[in-house]
């Protein structure tokens, strides 16, 4: 039987939204494959999509009392995965937040539940890790807490650029910086062994020896 991690994968490549061929990255990378959250274009995968967060977050054990979803991303997730969380009697807020401040109306950057106690960010994936440290930010401006950071996909690989390559990964470096948990949903090991699993399939074994140069060249350990 498959675990929730291996049917995430399957999902995400059957949805075209983990895609493989030639894809530059933020860092100027060119990856074999790329993971891209707003292509669950429909309720249905969005739904879907949600539910992994929302069981993802409870397998944790990370306990919370709220979620918050940078724009513009996560506030599309934090809103998804609240519903997903309530269905599963797990009824707790959420809010995001404006890229630009509001300044008639009830004014302000934040839309949604007042940010209070133990909060979760709920992102699609972490690059740079500037949306989490914003995020960081306005949680502990309001007096909240930040508790975890929970995303689809974690690339596992080093960050910065080639010639000035940092020892860790994007998710190592907001961990050890802020000293909270960056929660997967799937990483790039799950993804390798669903391209193993593929043997016989001539496409996915090119896609497996291509993410395998990737990781070699930029990944990082578990």
């Amino acid at each position: 039987m498959k675990n929730l991690r291996q049917e995430f994968i399957e999902f995400s490549v059957n949805a075209g939204v983990i895609r493989f061929g030639s894809f530059i990255t933020k860092a100027g990378r060119d990856s074999p494959y790329f993971f891209n959250a707003g292509l669950f274009t429909d309720g249905a995968h969005l739904g879907r999509l949600a539910d992994f967060y929302a069981q993802t977050l409870l397998n944790s054990g990370v306990g919370f009392d709220m979620l918050f979803g940078p724009a513009y991303k996560g506030i599309t997730l934090a809103s998804a995965t609240a519903v997903a969380l309530a269905a599963r009697g797990r009824n707790v807020p959420f809010a995001y937040n404006r890229k630009e401040k509001k300044d008639h109306g009830e004014g302000g950057t934040i839309v949604g539940g007042p940010l209070k106690g133990k909060v979760v960010i709920i992102d699609d994936v972490i690059s740079a890790g500037t949306s989490v440290r914003e995020s960081v930010e306005l949680i502990r401006a309001a007096g909240a807490t930040p508790a975890a950071v929970l995303i689809a996909l974690d690339r596992m690989e080093r960050a910065g650029k080639d010639g000035v390559l940092s020892p860790l990964s994007a998710v190592q470096e907001v961990v050890q910086e802020y000293e909270i948990p960056v929660i997967s949903i799937g990483n790039l090991d799950d993804l390798f062994d669903y391209l193993s699993a593929g043997s016989g399939d001539r496409k996915l074994e090119e896609y497996k020896t291509a993410v395998a140069a990737y990781r070699t060249r930029y990944g990082i350990s578990a």
